[in-house]
């Protein structure tokens, strides 16, 4: 690709419609400079494919060669697939496990005869942006890495802790109190013993899957450590819906069940029990004082049996809170 993007300098000097290309390429590539993440660089790229060339049908993926698992950045249009006749794709390597890959399909036979006179243009833009792509790739990569939990890809201890305050003052909250939901699963342990790790963490990514089912965009769910997940409710209206909430992440993880054994179809079912807390924005108790008071309450719930729910402000004297 780099002797297309060199041919269209040459000629830009003679040939004015090149030139209106190369223009067109670098201001695109100014674009990107000022994209603030991946999936705004998508759009831009979108955008550009649309305003140059009518291209109305587009995804942006993001392959992962470890895990084999693609996800889609940003889609627009219909869906095709990366073997129509009438698309094209480009393939954006970083030379890490995480690659782009930018598919683009044609509205007819018409629109894909005039994207083959095009095409030069679009493969010199490809790989003039690369670099920009490539560097939003790292910098996405390396924020996951350093912010999400590696098996269920949501907020791992250490950001969840650092950024909570800064979250729960960006989310626009009106409210004067905020719920914390200490999740833990019943007998985790048993699961290991019985059978392993791999099983194990297909338990902690189907109640991340749960978890994230039942709250907003605005609440924050993170891992705090083997099976215990930390939920910050800032959306709801009051503490009764807060706790059916929780009710209702029980119920539903009650019912999910695990596969264990492909071959055999054989499947697992598992508890949690929920320790709740609730933070009040105007108190002089801080967040980490409501998280201690949620793992306690999760120890008090665990202590009354399985899929149970203990709030904090019910515990008394008679209750154990020695947890070391």
């Amino acid at each position: 690709m780099k002797n297309k993007i060199l041919e269209l300098i040459k000629s830009s000097a003679t040939n004015e419609n090149d030139y209106k290309s190369l223009v067109s390429i670098f201001n695109l590539h100014e674009q990107l400079q000022y994209a603030t993440n991946i999936k705004q660089m998508a759009e831009d790229i979108s955008n550009w494919l649309n305003k140059e060339f009518n291209v109305d049908n587009l995804t942006f993926s993001l392959f992962d060669v470890n895990k084999n698992h693609r996800e889609k950045i940003l889609v627009k249009g219909e869906e095709f697939y990366l073997d129509d006749e009438l698309s094209y794709f480009f393939i954006i390597n970083t030379h890490t496990n995480l690659n782009a890959t930018v598919s683009f399909c044609a509205t007819s036979k018409v629109h894909f005869k005039i994207l083959e006179v095009k095409y030069d243009t679009i493969e010199a833009a490809f790989f003039q942006i690369s670099p920009i792509i490539q560097s939003g790739i790292l910098k996405k990569n390396f924020i996951e890495s350093s912010s999400l939990d590696s098996v269920t890809n949501v907020y791992n201890r250490n950001y969840l802790i650092e950024n909570l305050t800064t979250h729960l003052r960006l989310s626009n909250n009106t409210q004067n109190e905020i719920y914390f939901l200490m999740i833990g699963i019943d007998h985790f342990k048993a699961v290991i013993d019985e059978f392993d790790y791999d099983i194990a963490d297909k338990v902690l990514i189907e109640l991340a899957k749960v978890i994230h089912s039942n709250i907003n965009e605005f609440d924050m769910v993170g891992r705090l450590n083997g099976d215990e997940f930390l939920v910050s409710l800032v959306n709801n209206s009051s503490e009764y819906q807060a706790e059916e909430l929780a009710k209702k992440i029980i119920s539903d993880f009650a019912e999910v069940n695990i596969l264990v054994n492909e071959e055999k179809k054989h499947s697992l079912k598992k508890t949690i029990c929920i320790g709740f807390e609730v933070y009040e924005l105007n108190s002089e108790t801080t967040i980490t004082d409501c998280i201690k008071n949620a793992d306690i309450a999760l120890y008090e719930a665990k202590n009354k049996g399985r899929s149970q729910i203990f709030k904090f402000s019910d515990l008394s004297a008679e209750d154990t809170i020695d947890l070391f």
